[in-house]
């Protein structure tokens, strides 16, 4: 139930609050007054489409919100799109800037225009004289007949859900699978080239070692030689003359102590150049001059170079691509087995959801013969004669799958006797279909009181659903509007909405009518500007009726 409207700037309103019960509000005043203004701020609320038009003279920007009763559905709703919950109240806000830009709050949390139109089925429907069916499209008759019949699709929206993401795994895949065959080729070209390459880690490094002493094979003979007989070969080599005074040393040795430790420091030192000698020597010996292995080495190195510019900076990188495209090639050749299960997982997700969707089409298609019944009842009613139909259609083509289910949900009425059936967007006058819409939302709601031990809040908005009515069919919507059983023990509220004049700017202000007041409002609408003390009593005998 819709609690608290308010607005701020907006139109010509400057602030206004209206405060409603939980009863038949009537919202009264003259033309222009900014009645309509007020259902539009709602509309707003709901998801409507806004314009920096709305945003009242002088001010920066226009402010409405409003408070509802919460719903279990819409507490649901807030969650799916991560909103906290504001205890038993729904508090929604919309801000449009003068430049055109607006934001949107819900229970004062960051939100979309999005969620507004998502969880607005849930708290109101507003019915404008020149919108009434304008909104009232496939989703939102779906949305009624499913209330009507207190049908879940919380089934249907699983199946949904499971087949989607089956879908989209062999979408996937398919399309990797195209990008894949592309590449085979290319794959199958690289890991042939490293293949054939038998490369192995660090070769690099090895081959440009022995490259450096083969191109310079004579110099570093040369050197190894020299070394060697300087000191070990040559007669006044190192270890001569290490060996030479080693011999001195020990005879001082012989009588005094002390150059024990010097003997024993030469001795060492003799053994080390005898090493380093050996070591140079056999360097000399095996230095190869070979002009082939020099060009061996060249090429392979070329071909090193060759890779690692293709496919790393090192052997070890060239070594990694190679093992990657191998392992590319291998899921190729997995696919046909990949696509095999999830081709099989995708048929189960389909199967599951075609039952699911079927037997939902079935409780709605039962669910549309009887609304149709009390709807047309309920319409004919209000001073009317008419045909109505709720039309049902599966249509089981995957493009129109959806987690609502497949039905195309169609509302159908004949006005008059002989002609047929056309959808209500082709209804003409607009008390028709404020009429159609009253009786429709009536056959909803009694019957939801009946299936459901607490039935879910609902606020339903006409906005000068009297016009073009009057005599039996406006006495039959009076009557009607009172016996929404949602309302139908609590007294009404009369609210007038007035518009003045103050320090030259013109507002809107809503107050709330006590018994006189209400009275004399009536009583204005009986007899025009001029209260008289008839339309008075006329008045308050027309409240003192309706109660």
């Amino acid at each position: 139930m819709l609690v608290e409207l308010r607005a701020e700037n907006y139109a010509v309103i400057d602030h206004a609050i209206a405060v409603f019960g939980p009863s038949l509000n009537l919202l009264t005043g003259e033309t222009g007054a900014g009645k309509s203004i007020l259902v539009d701020a709602l509309a707003l609320l709901m998801g409507g489409k806004s314009s920096a038009d709305v945003v009242r003279h002088g001010a920066d920007k226009a402010v409405v919100s409003c408070v509802f009763e919460s719903t279990p559905s819409a507490e649901a709703i807030l969650e799916e799109n991560g909103i906290d919950a504001a205890g038993s109240e729904v508090i929604l806000r919309r801000e449009i800037l003068a430049n055109g830009k607006g934001r949107v709050f819900v229970n004062n949390q960051p939100a979309t225009v999005a969620v507004l139109k998502q969880i607005a089925p849930e708290l109101a429907l507003v019915h404008a004289q020149s919108e009434t069916l304008s909104s009232f499209d496939q989703s939102q008759q779906r949305h009624l007949l499913d209330r009507f019949g207190g049908i879940s699709a919380d089934a249907v929206a699983e199946a949904h859900a499971h087949w989607r993401v089956a879908a989209g795994k062999l979408a996937d895949l398919l399309q990797g699978e195209q990008d894949r065959l592309r590449m085979v080729d290319l794959w199958t070209y690289q890991s042939k080239e490293i293949e054939s390459s038998h490369l192995q880690p660090g070769e690099d490094e090895a081959l440009e070692t022995e490259k450096r002493v083969l191109a310079n094979a004579e110099k570093l003979y040369t050197a190894a030689m020299g070394a060697f007989d300087q000191l070990y070969e040559g007669g006044s080599s190192a270890e001569a003359a290490l060996r030479a005074g080693l011999r001195h040393v020990e005879e001082l040795a012989r009588y005094d102590s002390r150059f024990a430790d010097s003997v024993q420091q030469l001795a060492s030192a003799r053994a080390i150049v005898g090493d380093v000698g050996s070591t140079l020597r056999d360097y000399a010996e095996d230095i190869d001059a070979s002009p082939e292995r020099l060009a061996e080495i060249e090429d392979r190195l070329a071909l090193l170079d060759r890779l690692k510019r293709k496919y790393g900076s090192t052997v070890a990188e060239v070594i990694a691509f190679g093992e990657d495209v191998a392992r590319k090639l291998a899921e190729v050749e997995d696919r046909d087995e990949i696509l095999k299960t999830l081709r099989a997982d995708l048929d189960v997700a389909a199967s599951a959801y075609r039952q699911a969707a079927g037997a939902l089409t079935a409780q709605r298609q039962a669910a549309a013969v009887k609304l149709a019944r009390l709807a047309e009842a309920q319409i004919n009613s209000l001073a009317m004669k008419v045909r109505f139909e709720v039309a049902v259609a599966a249509s089981q083509n995957e493009s129109t799958w959806t987690a609502q289910g497949w039905d195309q949900i169609e509302f159908r009425i004949a006005t008059n006797a002989g002609e047929p059936l056309k959808p209500l967007h082709e209804i003409a006058s607009g008390g028709e279909m404020s009429r159609v819409m009253l009786a429709l939302k009536v056959a909803v709601e009694e019957n939801s009181s009946k299936t459901s031990k607490k039935p879910t809040p609902r606020t339903l908005v006409f906005d000068e659903i009297d016009i073009g009515i009057g005599g039996r069919a406006a006495e039959a919507v009076g009557q009607k509007l009172k016996a929404l059983p949602q309302i139908a023990a609590f007294a009404d509220q009369h609210l007038a909405v007035e518009k003045r004049e103050s320090q030259g700017r013109t507002k809107t202000q809503i107050r709330t009518l006590d018994d006189r007041a209400r009275t004399h409002e009536v009583a204005r609408m009986l007899s025009g500007a001029t209260v008289t003390e008839t339309s008075l009593q006329h008045a308050a005998q027309m409240i003192a009726a309706s109660r």
